[in-house]
């Protein structure tokens, strides 16, 4: 399990488990054995909350491994000197949650209150906190805590910290356990949390905060931000795939959406503005496409052979992967070879790259496609998430303002 490696800790984790450490599609967790002994059920049922969770606050979450929200009243902590209280007027749904409702990784800790895509309005501020004041527009994404100190953390790059922890089932610095966004409000560290520009819908700004940090990262580390006029690649064209199209065409790419659905050409190129649209499994069209792109970036998180998709890069080309199949990907080795191509991973963003991130999107006014469900729905959404249908996220109008902001 996680833990800071702050003086707070609770205990280590080996170099063998951190080198056994898995992504999901958008979300770093760990691998840890399905099996809960008794002593441990105890152990997390203590850990839930401490003397400090006096507030009630009512929210949504799984009991148990049915995977079904139903409302739940819980204890989150007081606001402390370094917090921010936010009242959440919106929460994305992402496909992480439905694994982490039904312990398909075998870690959850119920009862479990999911949720990472966070937006709201800031009602209490800590003594220690200067960049936010009562009423600020704000947001919280993954992350909830990290060690402060470890060389990741200070150079802000504290999603890569060994000891970070998630916004929702995870452990924070206090060892109570960590609960998400599906609820009406919620106490957060202020050095994770960012300010939403006011141009930007708070509703579907939300899912910008996991899935578009996810697709902005590897455009940034590739230096495609601001440097228009090449030729990039998006293959797949879901929550995190139509997200890369649009960041891909504000920043001057000629874009290509690489997709196994001849039926989403129309939607690629009259919707998101696509400039050209490669069926993946029509032989004759990917060989038709060798070596025109400069970039690709990945986000579909079924198996697939990363071979034809390395093909389609130039030399020297890059391919960026932010999917995590639950089968390893194939890997040959000539396409990199004889091509000089890359493969690159990475995972969400760091807080500052999130902030850098919205304030992109403001200038470029960027936003995800969403389908507003209400808290009674949740289920539904999710039954829909699984099987495809939703274009293209969506997210829960928690306090049912979404007229308003």
């Amino acid at each position: 399990m996680w833990s800071p490696c702050s003086s707070r800790s609770l205990n280590r984790l080996s170099s063998h488990d951190r080198e056994s450490n898995f992504f999901s599609t958008d979300l770093l967790f760990l691998r840890t054995e399905p099996q809960v002994s008794e002593q441990s059920l105890e152990s997390q049922l203590m850990a839930q909350t401490t003397p400090n969770h006096t507030q009630t606050v009512s929210g949504w979450a799984v009991l148990d491994s049915s995977g079904k929200a139903v409302p739940h009243t819980f204890k989150r902590r007081e606001n402390g000197v370094d917090d921010v209280t936010i009242e959440i007027m919106y929460c994305g749904i992402c496909h992480t949650d439905l694994h982490f409702a039904r312990n398909d990784w075998g870690i959850t800790m119920y009862p479990v209150v999911p949720g990472h895509e966070i937006t709201g309005i800031i009602t209490k501020v800590g003594s220690n906190v200067n960049k936010f004041r009562l009423g600020d527009r704000v947001g919280v994404g993954c992350l909830a805590a990290s060690c402060l100190e470890c060389d990741f953390c200070k150079s802000s790059r504290e999603n890569y910290c060994d000891q970070i922890q998630l916004t929702y089932n995870g452990i924070f610095w206090d060892g109570s356990i960590t609960y998400g966004g599906y609820s009406k409000f919620m106490v957060a560290d202020h050095r994770y949390v960012v300010r939403i520009p006011e141009n930007l819908p708070m509703d579907a700004t939300a899912p910008l905060l996991c899935a578009g940090i996810t697709v902005f990262t590897p455009f940034k580390d590739n230096n495609l931000v601001d440097s228009p006029g090449k030729k990039v690649g998006v293959v797949g064209l879901g929550g995190l795939g139509h997200l890369a199209v649009k960041f891909g065409k504000a920043f001057g790419h000629h874009v290509t959406v690489i997709s196994t659905s001849p039926f989403k050409e129309k939607e690629a190129r009259e919707r998101l503005g696509a400039d050209d649209f490669i069926v993946s499994t029509n032989a004759r069209e990917l060989q038709a496409a060798r070596r025109t792109l400069d970039f690709i970036v990945d986000t579909v998180s079924a198996k697939h052979s990363l071979g034809p998709i390395l093909e389609l890069l130039t030399v020297n080309g890059t391919l960026a992967v932010v999917c995590a199949p639950d089968q390893p990907m194939e890997l040959p080795a000539f396409p990199l070879i004889f091509g000089k191509r890359s493969v690159r991973g990475s995972m969400t963003g760091s807080t500052s790259e999130t902030q850098e991130m919205l304030d992109v999107c403001s200038k470029h006014n960027i936003t995800c496609d969403i389908e507003l469900v209400k808290t009674d729905n949740i289920n539904e959404a999710w039954d829909r998430l699984e099987r495809n249908d939703v274009r293209y996220r969506f997210v829960i109008d928690i306090a049912g303002k979404s007229s308003n902001l």
